[in-house]
């Protein structure tokens, strides 16, 4: 079960449609603006001492970290539960990659405003209470943010998780969902670190929400087109085929 062939060619679109979902969700607008607040209430110090105290800036990537720690946990639970009905879904592969594929674009065509699904217009957060100002009450926030996802997210990780259980390897499959705990959570760490820089480049991507959700939309769009027919076997023998070092992974 935990083999070592854990990358090969059929893995790397996977991995990097992965990483592109969890930077996208990072910037969709159910997330970006939350961060300042964020990074503020789990560190328990303001954005003016982040930005100009170097030790309130500590204690704000410190936080940030265990932030990130906690919504991986689920996230990797997540691709290890999803993985280990690997089986039953390679025996009904056609049957699962075809439904997942038309979910994941009715998906792709809200965030396209083709047309709109009103529960994804809403927010889905779970209350962890008053947890900031300390690194465990920034893990229990990253739980209960990656349990109570913002249904801006939801149909990314969803699109991940349907590519995690199409796997055949646990490993794999957990693999995927850390990959995209990492799209997602090295951003907040980059944020708290650099929160002027952060702050700044924040206000100028707020103008373009609608053009980031587009671009989530065609994401998904190309996600599910891939699960309804079968693409990502045949760009992995593309692969395979152009790059005859790649056969050598894992």
């Amino acid at each position: 079960m935990f083999g070592f062939d854990l990358i090969d060619a059929g893995l790397l679109p996977a991995i990097l449609i992965a990483l592109t979902a969890g930077i996208i969700s990072f910037l969709s607008p159910c997330v970006l603006p939350i961060v300042p607040p964020y990074l503020a209430y789990m560190s328990g110090v303001t954005l003016n001492d982040m930005s100009s105290v170097a030790a309130a800036r500590r204690k704000a990537v410190i936080a940030a970290l265990f932030f990130v720690m906690g919504l991986s946990t689920v996230f990797l639970i997540l691709g290890f539960t999803a993985s280990i009905f690997g089986a039953f879904f390679l025996q009904n592969q056609v049957l699962f990659a075809r439904l997942s594929g038309i979910v994941v674009i009715i998906f792709g065509l809200h965030f396209l405003g083709v047309f709109r699904i009103p529960f994804l217009d809403q927010e889905a957060r779970l209350d962890a209470g008053d947890k900031g100002g300390t690194s465990f009450g920034a893990y229990i926030l990253g739980l209960a943010f990656a349990f109570g996802w913002t249904p801006c997210i939801g149909p990314q990780l969803g699109a991940i998780l349907s590519l995690a259980a199409s796997e055949a390897s646990v490993t794999r499959g957990t693999l995927l969902l850390g990959v995209y705990a990492a799209g997602l959570g090295i951003p907040f760490l980059l944020a708290a670190m650099f929160i002027t820089r952060a702050t700044q480049l924040m206000n100028r991507i707020k103008p373009y929400m609608r053009l980031i959700e587009r671009g989530m939309g065609i994401l998904l769009i190309v996600v599910g087109l891939a699960l309804l027919t079968g693409a990502f076997t045949t760009f992995s023998f593309w692969l395979l085929e152009t790059f005859p070092a790649l056969g050598s992974l894992g």
